[in-house]
């Protein structure tokens, strides 16, 4: 069964994953656009003025002005601030997102046309030369991915425009690069999801540059392998291949070769059927894979990063509207649940101060969420360390829309019970889904038939879904039966 994601036409209704989006949304428009964009003025020349002190004080952490991977964040903060914007309608974050995306147009023009990114060309060149930089290419990726989400998105066709001058720049980059260069680069350094992105521009423009791009972009040190069905991944950094993999099925989307979806099914066997999980859904040891079956000799305080979280439930995605298979959707529940909104836009609540009074106010993200005992938490700040993490956070608060209906012809599948509400078009008629909460009154005050054979402190649902049409219109309704029924 092949499903598309009703994703533009959901909203979500009030419920813990609303208040993580709102949240995400706030903090979006806390954020200065002077500092989003301060690494990109410098690299284009546009900050000569002596004493330049913009207010408030520049970004720390890993998007200050000294780190070789500053201006990634606002990549994120773009592709985040896109989807939000056509989720919600809010003119204010979109013409913020809109004045970035023609700021950068600026700096692209200063470059000479092309180069629009927050580091230098230069990062580039020299790993042709074997020299090591800190992930330029993964800069490039996520600077390019917010454009191209902000032309998707927010009706932005400035970003699509200066994303035509990157892939410009990237032909002449990569025209010249032998295969085995490249293959030393992509084991030097993180490519991000660059085969991903050329894989959606050609998806857009249907040209042959951006084809030849995703294809140089396929990494067969680690494809090849995986054909092969060898297991290479323990202790392989997982987040570094994960975005590889997200490019192949994207590949396989666009092109329809065989030889992708078997790569992402291989990776997927791997990484999960074949590598059990922590309880909680996460796999990884300090950004490694744990070995099969090892999980108590890999409980750290650098378990399940963030990022792998949210791109495996990306790939968990993408293989779920392929097949129909319940399995890869009981993996997103459960890496939301203690994933995403475990570790991202923490506030504190009165009664956590009384019973920890070390708990901070709040946090943007918790980077690893460490499994071993004794462990505590770690919060990222608002403006001091923008890790990887932190970018991937307001990605993911945006998305939780994007996981909970799709569609195959007359078929409408709820896979999440998020609260929310959702459009579909049957045969030309239109057909209305809400899903929601109900206060079941005095949760432990009823008495419940299944009460006595719940050994942990239990957490009383009720879901309601109504379905209305202006026209008698005939559907299946399929309901996910969650992996943890009774």
């Amino acid at each position: 069964m092949q499903l598309n994601a009703l994703i533009r036409q959901t909203r979500l209704l009030p419920s813990e994953y609303r208040l993580k989006r709102d949240r995400d949304l706030a903090y979006l428009m806390e954020l200065k656009e002077e500092n989003l964009l301060f690494p990109y003025y410098t690299e284009a020349g546009l900050n000569g003025r002596l004493n330049y002190r913009p207010e408030p004080w520049l970004h720390g952490g890993w998007d200050s002005p000294l780190s070789q991977i500053r201006g990634t964040f606002t990549g994120h903060w773009l592709s985040a601030a896109a989807r939000l914007y056509q989720e919600t309608g809010d003119i204010r974050l979109k013409a913020k997102a809109d004045y970035i995306v023609a700021e950068i147009a600026r700096c692209q023009e200063a470059n000479g046309g092309e180069w629009a990114f927050p580091i230098p060309e230069k990062y580039l060149q020299g790993l042709k030369q074997g020299r090591h930089f800190w992930a330029p290419q993964y800069v490039c990726h996520k600077v390019m991915m917010g454009l191209l989400d902000m032309y998707q998105y927010a009706d932005n066709r400035q970003a699509l425009q200066i994303l035509e001058g990157c892939a410009a720049w990237f032909s002449r980059f990569a025209a010249d690069i032998s295969r085995e260069t490249m293959d030393e680069m992509m084991d030097m350094e993180e490519t991000g999801g660059l085969m991903e992105l050329w894989a959606d521009l050609y998806g857009i423009t249907h040209s042959g540059q951006h084809l030849e791009l995703m294809r140089k972009y396929e990494r067969p040190r680690l494809t090849g392998p995986l054909l092969e069905g060898r297991d290479i991944l323990t202790n392989m950094h997982a987040n570094a291949t994960i975005p590889e993999i997200h490019g192949c099925a994207r590949a396989y989307e666009v092109t329809g070769e065989e030889r992708y979806l078997r790569i992402v099914e291989s990776y997927w066997r791997l990484a999960v059927d074949d590598r059990p999980p922590f309880a909680t859904g996460g796999q990884t040891d300090a950004e490694t894979w744990a070995p099969p079956g090892k999980q108590a000799a890999r409980l750290s305080d650098m378990n399940q990063e963030h990022c792998v979280v949210y791109n495996m439930i990306r790939l968990a995605d993408y293989l779920y509207r392929w097949t129909g298979e319940k399995k890869y959707q009981d993996y997103i529940e459960l890496n939301l649940v203690n994933g995403l909104l475990a570790q991202g836009f923490w506030e504190a609540r009165a009664l956590d101060g009384a019973l920890e009074p070390h708990v901070p106010d709040s946090g943007i993200v918790c980077y690893y969420l460490p499994l071993a005992p004794g462990s505590v938490k770690k919060w990222g700040r608002k403006t001091e360390d923008f890790w990887c993490c932190h970018c991937t956070a307001v990605q993911a608060n945006a998305r939780y829309r994007e996981w909970i209906w799709y569609q195959s012809g007359a078929v409408i599948s709820a896979e999440q019970f998020i609260p929310s509400e959702t459009e579909a078009e049957i045969d030309g008629k239109k057909l209305f889904l809400r899903m929601e909460d109900c206060d079941l009154g005095g949760n432990y005050l009823r008495y419940h038939d299944v009460a006595g054979e719940i050994m942990i402190r239990p957490a009383f649902r009720r879901i309601q879904i109504t379905v209305s049409a202006p026209e008698p219109t005939a559907f299946t309704l399929r309901l996910r039966l969650p992996w943890w029924l009774k």
